[in-house]
């Protein structure tokens, strides 16, 4: 006798579908709020959450923790880098840096499909595919703020090392769960 009955495998299958993208949220969350002294600016791990978050549970779920993030930021709560200081709500996100938030929630998409089934290399390789989407799409937000001659100097050259450290953090941390799951089996 079988305890998994096919409504209460729904059931269990609807709740891991809300609590991972919750949970992926306040990871998020605690990413951006953790602030590490950098140069030339300092670096915040939110983007290493959601690169994580994406490459491990796919594009659904990935899109999902980032969806329910920006919703939680758009009604106001301080979820974002700088807020409550640099502003909530839906202001924060038309603010300069809403490129990047649209292409952190699209990156998601790319880096779950690109990252399934794939070895350290491929993971790298999906989450650079899914940081040039963000990079896109955050540099042609912020040309609405800033001079286009400045814009890689203020909107990828600050960042851009940072992310590739944040970057390969990902693709170790889920290598190494693997490891850990497979000694397990």
């Amino acid at each position: 006798m079988t305890l998994l009955t096919p409504s209460l495998t729904r059931s269990l299958w609807s709740w891991h579908g809300v609590l991972i993208p919750l949970c992926g949220a306040t990871l998020i969350t605690i990413g951006a709020k953790v602030q590490i002294p950098f140069f030339p600016v300092p670096m915040t791990l939110h983007t290493l959450a959601l690169f994580f978050l994406a490459a491990s549970f796919g594009p659904r779920l990935g899109f999902a923790a980032m969806a329910a993030y920006l919703a939680a930021g758009a009604m106001g709560l301080p979820v974002f880098s700088g807020s409550p200081e640099r502003g909530i709500g839906f202001a924060y996100i038309v603010g300069p840096t809403g490129g990047y938030l649209i292409g952190y929630l699209l990156s998601t998409v790319v880096i779950g499909r690109l990252a399934q089934g794939r070895g350290p290399v491929g993971l790298v390789l999906a989450m650079l595919a899914g940081l040039a989407v963000v990079y896109a799409f955050g540099l042609l937000w912020l040309a609405f703020f800033v001079p286009v001659s400045s814009l890689v100097a203020t909107g990828l050259a600050p960042f851009f090392l940072g992310d590739l450290i944040k970057i390969a953090l990902a693709s170790a941390i889920i290598t190494g769960l693997g490891h850990l799951k497979g000694r397990a089996q």
